[in-house]
């Protein structure tokens, strides 16, 4: 729920981005806020491990990370209650064992509601720069008021729904923020929960800290990055995007208007916000709608060149793959696989 706008309606996208947007600037704080480190002093060992060589996360002023917060944010996340009729959770488009995405193409919202967007995997979402397929909005506190109250996800309005939960959170919140629960607390402590979910120990990332690995992916490392493909001009290690845009060429004609809703540039028809292919073997299906089910799908998709619109990446042409180098590209896609972050108790309830 709290990342993607995993099945958000396409039609009412800039209503309900503005109106998010307009109550998080009445709601006491959502405002965009400078950005600093995480505060010294404060222990995140036991929530945040931050790969070699990785910056910290950066957290809002007025949200800097304490255990007391991700403990909050994280019974929230799981919180059914968050939905109009106590039917979806956080949790529901974004599990843990999928890597904080969902198994479907689109995942039913409360009321049994469909939207039209698959839910992506919250991996490092702390170091995403812009949120929601188009990036139409700008800090994780804010993100959460948008499936919260988008109809075909979570369908319910903030304010009635922390009025709903004040006194079974009243002594997390006061002890977490030092106030009663509210729209302030519950967007900082699901934010400060999706910020510690930081995956780097996956297979390519103990290579490249010295350990070994087949040869079969490090031969798909290099057809990653070869001229030929240029898989890494999109998905740039070590976070595996460039947090950029593309129209990767899914439909001649763009039944999903992307990036342009938001800006109102024909240039960005059809564009989305590049995922990370950190975990992909765990978050199938694939695009911003789910219709590929696997991998094998998305290869011959590239492979193809796309599908010839008019605005499509102009670094989409068609290539072919012998069945040993699409082995090896296969192998390299599995070795981004961190099962460890999968697996970790921590984000289970």
């Amino acid at each position: 729920v709290a990342f993607c706008g995993c099945i958000f309606d396409t039609m009412n996208r800039l209503g309900i981005l503005s109106c998010c947007l307009s109550a998080a600037l009445a709601l006491g704080g959502c405002r965009p806020n400078p950005q600093k480190p995480i505060p010294n002093g404060q222990n995140t060992d036991d929530f945040i491990q931050i790969p070699e060589g990785w910056a910290n996360p950066e957290f809002p002023e007025d949200n800097g990370f304490t255990d007391v917060r991700w403990a909050l944010g994280k019974d929230l996340f799981f919180d059914v209650r968050l939905s109009v009729d106590g039917s979806v959770s956080c949790a529901t488009c974004h599990l843990p064992a999928k890597a904080f995405s969902a198994p479907e193409s689109v995942t039913p919202g409360a009321l049994g509601m469909l939207g039209t967007r698959n839910a992506s995997t919250l991996t490092n979402v702390a170091y995403q720069p812009h949120f929601m397929s188009e990036g139409g909005v700008p800090t994780l506190e804010m993100q959460v008021l948008v499936p919260l109250q988008e109809p075909s996800e979570m369908g319910h309005n903030i304010v009635t729904a922390c009025d709903e939960l004040a006194l079974d959170y009243a002594v997390q919140a006061q002890a977490a923020y030092g106030r009663d629960f509210d729209p302030f607390v519950m967007t900082r402590a699901l934010a400060t929960f999706q910020r510690s979910l930081i995956s780097g120990d996956s297979p390519w990332d103990r290579w490249q800290r010295g350990a070994s690995i087949s040869e079969s992916v490090q031969q798909g490392a290099q057809l990653f990055g070869a001229d030929g493909l240029g898989c890494d001009r999109c998905h740039t290690p070590p976070f595996f995007t460039n947090y950029g845009f593309a129209n990767n060429g899914l439909d001649a004609v763009s039944t999903d208007p992307g990036r342009w809703v938001l800006t109102g540039d024909p240039s960005d028809s059809g564009s989305f916000k590049v995922p990370t292919l950190r975990n992909i073997g765990f978050t199938a299906p694939y695009m911003h709608d789910g219709r590929f089910q696997n991998l094998d799908e998305v290869l011959e998709h590239y492979a193809a060149g796309g599908a010839g619109h008019a605005q499509q990446d102009s670094a989409l042409v068609p290539f072919t793959l012998s069945l040993e180098e699409k082995n090896d590209l296969m192998s390299f896609l599995q070795a981004l696989n961190d099962t460890g972050f999968v697996n970790d108790v921590l984000w289970y309830p």
